[in-house]
This record gives structure tokens, sequence and C-alpha cells, in this order.
């Protein structure tokens, strides 16, 4: 399994070798080790999230107030996504920026991101299935939300025409709004955070 560090520190894309035959394939999408190699810590799994989409639909951004946050360990099972990690974390030096991975059935790639990270998708398929590793479990009054097509960010959405949101997201706050909440986590406290989950191990 090859490990490339993302530019939003924090963050992982994690490459499985694929092993096919006459029969199909065999892979490993997840290895604790090679990830607590990478992440500098293990992966405390609380819950497993499984979410089916039609094409263009939208989900996120979300994230959890930190501590403790939630991490996430996602990859998409049946068709393609693309999936956007955007940096909400104030004092960032990549504050507001974004970044996409797609994960498909092909590939079979992952992501990791750590605590603090926002996090959402885009489906390119029918039935586009994502299943997500989770640190912790859900927790409604942690959880956040920022609007996904905030133009501050500048999210470049594959869809044509508006996408599909639900009506949460569609309510979400823009990044700028949000931060003059106060409910966006701060960089130096989520460092601190992961720093004494590695210190655990």
């Amino acid at each position: 399994m090859k490990v490339n560090p993302l530019g939003i520190e924090g963050a992982w894309e994690f490459v499985p070798q694929q092993h096919g035959d006459a029969r199909g394939l065999f892979l490993e999408w997840y290895k604790a080790e090679r990830m607590a190699e990478a992440v500098g810590h293990p992966l405390n799994l609380k819950q497993g999230n499984l979410s089916v989409s039609a094409a263009g639909v939208v989900r996120g951004i979300h994230f959890a107030d930190v501590p403790p946050g939630q991490a996430k360990y996602v990859t998409c099972v049946r068709g393609a996504v693309l999936d956007i990690i955007v940096d909400v974390r104030v004092g960032s030096p990549t504050f507001g920026k974004w970044e996409a991975v797609r994960l498909d059935d092909q590939d079979r790639k992952a992501v990791y991101l750590s605590e603090g990270l926002g996090h959402g998708f885009c489906a390119l398929t029918d039935d586009a299935t994502v299943t997500y590793l989770c640190s912790e479990g859900y927790a409604p009054q942690r959880e956040r939300t920022i609007h996904p097509l905030d133009p501050a960010i500048g999210i470049e959405w594959p869809v044509e025409g508006e996408p599909e949101l639900s009506a949460k997201d569609a309510e979400g706050p823009t990044l700028a709004e949000a931060r003059a909440q106060g409910i966006l986590p701060v960089y130096e406290e989520c460092v601190a955070f992961r720093r004494s989950l590695a210190e655990r191990g």
C-alpha cells in the first residue's frame, strides 16, 4: 500500500495494491499498521458509515468540534465520487484551501483526514457507495457544516447546474460566517490533540 501526503497537512491518500486473476481480485483497503505509521497514531475506530448517492449529489462540507473531532478513513466501494478535503482550521497555513481525490471502484484509493478538517464529496455515478471509518461516533451537538457552494472556498464540483444538497447542507454558513460565529477548529489545538493521540499510542 502506497501512502501519499496531500497538500493539506493532516490528510493522506492511500493507494492499495490490487491482486487480480480470472476469479476476480483481492486487496487490503485498510491496514492499521500502515496508517499509524503515516499518521503518527492508530485510528481509534468508533463507528463505520456507508452512504449511497445518486449522480450529482453533493454531501458536505462536514466537520466536528475538536476535541475530540472526527477523523475519517474514506473509500468508494461502488461507482465513483470526487472526494473533497477542506482546511477549515483557523491559523492553518492552508486555511480555506481544498483538495480533491477521485475515489472509485477501479483504483480503490482511500483518503484519511485528521480531526478538524472539513469533508465532502460529489457522486460521479448513480449508486455511488462510500464507506468510511470514524474515530468518533455521530454526536449532533458537535457536528458542523460549511456551505459546499461557498464562493470564497471555490470548490469546482463536477456537476452541470446546481448540485443536489440536503436541507442541512444548503442552510450551512459560509466559511467566513462560521469563523465569525466561532465554530471553526483552531489549527494549533488540532495539532496538539493529534500529538496527544500519538503520545498515547
